[in-house]
């Protein structure tokens, strides 16, 4: 079962170093998306009519720095989200394989255990992927800090989208499902050219980001109306931003941002801001898995390394016991 443990972990420290890499490198883009999805027209007014507009206010009114606000809560978001999901993941996936004396997972399998991965990493990781919300939507240079933004108001306020995340479980069970048999399709070939070997599976970075593009722009285009109302359910007020008096403005349901997407915005409202999203999803998730592929192969010789060190310490230590 140590095995089992040291390897997952193994998973788990990959993703979540490629997480906060992918995450630092485009949290600009990240930002200016989730502004502009926030963001529902009001009597025929609308403040971001394109993706660049969000970039170009904060240029025009000298906050660029702000482009980065929130960025050390999202990337611990990021990396405890991603070592939760991986470890669970890889961790089910051994005991599926481990139960049913398989190496092969098939896809309903893959996709319930993904699911049940992602569930964790949602209820865990709720809270400061809230924060992070609402300060990435905040006014330009008023963004308030993790702590304020945790405990202002109710504390069930800080799981707003739960319910949206937990079904959104299903974005990142369908991305690494389709990567993981793309991926196993590729190697299998590689396998029959070369032969069988000691070292351990591994794609290049190449082929990882586009798997990563694939997979990831499936998953995006099938979920992403839920995408949005969750952006604007965690969305920070503007009110707030704009220090408007202490009136509190209602709390936000799906429902009712169902109803105001609809209203405002018709049905091509709930896609609004769907090319920002594949962009920024499917570099971020390419990048992720291009880098957790390179980690994983590098330090595979590492953890073998651990696991001969902890069983020779043990056997030393049985050793001197005995005399």
């Amino acid at each position: 079962m140590s095995s089992i443990d040291l390897e997952s972990i193994s998973e788990a420290t990959s993703g979540a170093i490629g997480a906060i890499l992918s995450t630092t490198i485009l949290y600009p883009l990240d930002t200016c998306k989730a502004k502009f999805q926030a963001e529902v027209r009001s009597h025929g007014r609308q403040k971001y009519r394109k993706l660049s507009d969000v970039l170009w206010e904060a240029v025009s009114t000298g906050q660029i720095v702000s482009l980065y606000q929130g960025l050390g809560t999202k990337n611990l978001q990021s990396f405890i989200a991603q070592f939760v999901y991986f470890y669970g993941y890889s961790y089910f996936k051994r005991l599926y394989q481990i139960k049913y004396n398989t190496k092969s997972i098939g896809t309903k399998a893959n996709l319930l255990l993904a699911a049940s991965a992602g569930a964790c990493t949602a209820i865990i990781t709720q809270p400061l992927d809230t924060a992070s919300s609402r300060m990435q939507t905040s006014a330009f240079g008023r963004s308030k800090g993790l702590r304020a933004m945790l405990t202002e108001g109710s504390w069930s306020e800080v799981f707003d989208g739960l319910g949206i995340s937990l079904l959104l479980t299903s974005n990142p069970a369908i991305q690494y499902t389709v990567f993981d048999q793309l991926k196993q399709k590729l190697l299998d070939r590689k396998l029959k050219k070369i032969g069988n070997g000691s070292s351990p599976e591994s794609l290049s970075a190449f082929s990882a980001f586009l798997l990563g593009a694939i997979s990831k722009s499936i998953a995006t285009v099938l979920t992403y109306p839920a995408i949005r109302c969750k952006v604007m359910i965690q969305a920070a007020d503007s009110s707030d931003d704009e220090i408007k008096g202490n009136k509190k403005k209602p709390r936000k349901t799906i429902s009712s941002v169902l109803a105001a997407i609809w209203k405002q915005e018709g049905i091509f409202g709930f896609f609004k801001g769907l090319q920002a999203q594949i962009l920024k999803t499917v570099l971020s998730s390419a990048l992720l898995l291009m880098i957790k592929e390179k980690i994983t192969a590098t330090t595979w010789v590492l953890v073998l390394a651990v696991r001969s060190y902890v069983v020779g310490t043990q056997g030393r230590l049985k050793g001197s016991v005995k005399r």
